[in-house]
């Protein structure tokens, strides 16, 4: 008798009855029949929105207590980590310490898989020991399966640290729940490829990250309304993003604009608190610090 796979009842392995003979269709069907399977990510993201507003709460408390944001996973959990914190310090000037990701495998891993790293819980707490965590820190483990050792072991050192732990997962019954302070769970169902959890639960996945890391960097004033006003102004894309958000606070045209970016050193937060009180680029800058870095605090005298 064959030994019992110890994966077989993971949701993330199950079968989906439904594309059985999904190679034998024509390839405008297979496409069809990935279309309707999406319709279940979104209804996975929903029906945790609650947990993923306290996860992104807990983020932000963290964030504004110098704390650091840091995500572990293996596969495409981790490379949806490396990506998510990648984008962090372009669109909401953050440093390249306060978001950050750790992949099983190191960063080749990002490039050529390295499956077997996934199985090292000890390397995942090492990963995490390396980073000297503390109870400012949170780390989101994420783990589609929800059995993945390496992430286990991430966010067990990162528990006995005294760091928040959020955890996501495609498993409800996942192992790791224990050692979360909110697991969410995407329920997304079987994969139209068996196993391959980079379809519907990293799709799911990914929207969580972009929820997690939006709304606290929107909570902790990286934000001015819907706009990018954290935004570094690095190349010329980014340098016509910053007269385009300034111009649009304040009413100057382009080239007015892009005079206060100057004056501001291309700080558009600096910028718009200039135009709006007449202040210096030094006393601007001495103000939002006092506010947190918030512009709509800034402008309205609140500490």
């Amino acid at each position: 008798m064959s030994p019992r796979s110890k994966w077989q009842r993971l949701p993330t392995e199950a079968i989906n009855p439904a594309t059985r003979a999904i190679d034998t269709l024509a390839l405008t069907d297979v496409i069809d029949v990935m279309v309707r399977d999406n319709h279940e990510v979104l209804g996975a993201v929903r029906r945790e929105k609650a947990k993923i507003a306290k996860g992104a709460g807990i983020i932000a408390r963290a964030l504004r207590k110098d704390g650091r944001l840091v995500m572990v996973g293996a596969g495409t959990s981790g490379r949806l980590a490396v990506l998510e914190a990648a984008e962090m310090p372009p669109t909401f000037g953050t440093s390249g310490t306060l978001v950050q990701a750790i992949l099983a495998g190191g960063r080749s891993a990002v490039y050529r898989a390295k499956e077997g790293a996934e199985d090292d819980a000890a390397a995942g707490a090492r990963a995490i020991a390396r980073l000297e965590p503390t109870a400012n820190d949170v780390v989101v483990g994420i783990s589609a399966s929800g059995v993945t050792p390496f992430v286990r072991g991430a966010m067990a050192r990162a528990k006995s640290a005294g760091a928040r732990v959020v955890g996501v997962t495609c498993n409800r019954r996942s192992p790791l729940r224990p050692l979360a302070d909110i697991m969410i769970v995407l329920q997304v169902g079987p994969e139209v490829v068996a196993g391959s959890s980079r379809l519907k639960a990293g799709t799911a996945t990914k929207i969580v990250l972009n929820m997690l890391t939006t709304a606290a960097m929107i909570s902790i004033g990286k934000t001015y309304g819907n706009l990018m006003v954290d935004v570094r102004a690095t190349n010329g894309k980014l340098r016509d993003r910053a007269r385009r958000i300034v111009s649009a606070v304040t009413g100057l045209n382009a080239a007015a604009a892009g005079a206060l970016l100057d004056r501001a050193g291309w700080n558009a937060k600096a910028a718009i608190v200039m135009q709006a009180t007449g202040l210096s680029r030094v006393q601007a800058l001495t103000r939002l610090r006092a506010s947190g870095g918030s512009v709509r605090k800034a402008l309205s005298g609140r500490r």
